[in-house]
């Protein structure tokens, strides 16, 4: 499954009914919880790398992948729209990008 295939079946069950899904769940609770579960997600991630545990940390990488893409589905915002951003930071050093955000 790439990114994409995620993102569109989370953009598909956006308007699901909650009890069908736990993405649906998730996105009827609004862009508040699920940028909570992103966060708790991310920490976790965050834990397993500095612990050394590869399996752990490609399970929990994948739980931030997901969780990042519902939040971003919660926000209306299309994973095109992350992926465009990325293309126009490309061949650009880190530091100069960063020095050119307001």
């Amino acid at each position: 499954m790439t990114l994409d295939d995620l993102a569109e079946v989370i953009r598909a069950r956006k308007g699901a009914d909650p009890d069908s899904s736990w993405t649906a769940q998730l996105l009827a609770k609004g862009p508040e919880k699920c940028a909570e579960k992103f966060g708790e997600e991310a920490v976790e991630a965050i834990i397993e790398a500095v612990k050394g545990d590869r399996a752990s940390l490609t399970a929990e990488a994948a739980d931030v992948l997901y969780h990042l893409l519902v939040m971003l589905a919660a926000c209306n915002v299309p994973l095109d729209a992350v992926m465009d951003e990325l293309a126009k930071r490309q061949g650009q050093s880190g530091i100069a990008e960063k020095a050119a955000r307001p």
